[in-house]
């Protein structure tokens, strides 16, 4: 039961300490496919970082700070931690990661001011009922709501700083907003905690409300983009069978180590989601305005950056999945204590992010987001030689590399992904980002569990945790298969890291 704990809070939207990472992007330097006004950008950009910034933050402070409280919840409904409660998180990561790629087309067609302000609207009114549950069946509804609402924020964010800044100050601006993201990750646990300890766990949802009125009034005055009317008309069949396609795979994703990887049900979900996908792809052949630009997938650049995205994710991702079970079970920390020691990461990535970033501005994103990812794909192999007599340092300073090589090769990854989409199509270009980042995540918890499981660590990790029962030479052979299970898993997303190197060197040179 700890471990499916552990695994749900790190799978979630909260999106998580990786999830942070999704808002270092910054535009490739193609400053002749979107015009910028310069006296009424000057004006208005750094408003629009703002804005933005109070979403993101938003969004992922709410996922960091539903994790800590998720044992509270379920002591308050009378459900095990194993049980129906995990859906408070699942239901926010299958709607928003079903609804990400219709959001950023909705964008590009009816502009994005509308759909960000409609976003902050359904995550807050989502927050608000949250609070207000009186079950745990109209919690995890209304964390469905948010989840909606955390799509359409976290899907076209990328485009408003892209359409909002030059091209000479993306990458500079992207990396700032990635502080904010940084500190809704790593404040959400403590914050969590106290709010829980002193007023009750229903006001870790009541905190958006506030803050998201505050974006929305910020946002209908100081962003000027006109509604479009008539550009392009919408594909529902698309959207549903795009969104029953990744709402079934995350899913089967997410329980497939509780359910079992041959159990009937997983393989029905999965067989669901083929379908589905296969029938999209059908569709999209034949409609005039398909809710899925395959032809963005022509183009090189965009492409080499989306399979280097999925796959840095996929590598990296493990690391915010796997060291709790490291630093609880095998060192025996407490949750608390271990969420502190997982903040090196994002901090790192936060310093660094605007560097990177205002780097790929001045020299373009190829080689940095190639160097980037194999400086994380060396932290990887470093975190794979922790064992059970590593020091607090050794662990600092390997999440450290870690996080410097993400913060080096997101941003310049990100800011070739959407320069090299057309200035009508960004929307549809940050719907793919944001669904690549969800799907690596997904794919990595099913990947790094499964790995970790058949080689005995999990159930290693499972007797540590009531190591005071057990003799001496017992815990030292539970804890060889930890750390063995331990090192073949990272080396495994290392390896991962490492094909993702060369996607991202294949996209070839950018233009200037």
């Amino acid at each position: 039961m700890r471990q499916n704990e552990t695994r749900r809070n790190n799978l979630a939207i909260s999106d998580n300490t990786q999830a942070t990472s999704d808002e270092m992007r910054s535009p490739a330097v193609k400053d002749s496919q979107q015009p910028v006004a310069a006296g009424s950008q000057r004006t208005n950009k750094w408003a629009v970082l703002a804005i933005v910034a109070i979403g993101v933050f938003m969004a992922t402070l709410d996922s960091s700070i539903v994790n800590i409280s998720l044992p509270t919840i379920a002591r308050y409904f009378g459900v095990p931690l194993s049980g129906p409660v995990e859906w408070v998180i699942i239901a926010y990561l299958v709607v928003t990661a079903s609804v990400l790629l219709t959001a950023g087309r909705l964008a590009d067609m009816l502009g994005r001011k509308p759909i960000w302000v409609t976003g902050l609207l359904i995550f807050i009114t989502g927050s608000a009922i949250c609070g207000a549950a009186p079950s745990l069946a109209i919690l995890i509804a209304a964390r469905g709501l948010q989840g909606l609402g955390g799509a359409l924020i976290m899907a076209i964010s990328p485009a408003m700083l892209t359409s909002a800044f030059p091209a000479h100050e993306r990458g500079r601006a992207l990396g700032i907003n990635a502080v904010f993201v940084a500190l809704g990750v790593s404040t959400g646990p403590t914050l969590g905690g106290i709010i829980t300890t002193n007023l009750s766990w229903r006001w870790i949802f009541y905190v958006n409300v506030p803050i998201g009125i505050i974006g929305i009034v910020a946002s209908l005055l100081i962003l000027k983009e006109p509604l479009h009317r008539g550009k392009g008309q919408f594909d529902p069949l698309g959207a549903l069978l795009l969104a029953i396609g990744l709402a079934t795979l995350t899913l089967g994703l997410s329980f497939g180590q509780e359910w079992g990887w041959s159990s009937p049900l997983l393989i029905s979900l999965l067989v669901v989601s083929a379908i589905a996908f296969v029938a999209l792809y059908l569709v999209e052949k034949r409609v005039a305005n398909p809710v899925i630009n395959l032809s963005l997938l022509h183009n090189r650049v965009f492409l080499s950056a989306n399979l280097s995205l999925i796959l840095s994710f996929l590598a990296l991702f493990a690391v915010s999945f796997m060291l709790p079970f490291y630093l609880e079970e095998l060192h025996g920390f407490s949750t608390e204590q271990a969420g502190l020691l997982l903040t090196p990461l994002p901090l790192t990535i936060a310093i660094f992010a605007p560097v990177s970033g205002a780097l790929a501005d001045r020299f373009g994103t190829r080689w940095l987001a190639a160097g980037g990812l194999a400086l994380a794909c060396f932290g990887l192999v470093l975190i794979s030689q922790l064992n059970a007599h590593s020091s607090v340092w050794d662990i600092i300073w390997r999440l450290m590399v870690t996080g410097l090589g993400q913060a080096m090769f997101q941003s310049p990854n990100n800011s070739a992904l959407l320069g090299s989409a057309p200035k009508g199509q960004q929307g549809s270009a940050s719907g793919f980002l944001a669904t690549g980042r969800v799907v690596g995540q997904s794919l990595s918890v099913a990947l790094a569990g499964a790995i970790f499981s058949s080689l005995g660590g999990a159930a290693a990790g499972a007797a540590l945790a009531s190591r005071h029962n057990l003799p001496a030479a017992q815990v030292s052979a539970l804890q060889q298969t930890f750390v063995s299970s331990f090192h073949a898993t990272f080396i495994v997303c290392a390896a991962i890291a490492g094909i993702g190197i060369f996607a991202s060197l294949v996209r070839g040179k950018e233009r200037a």
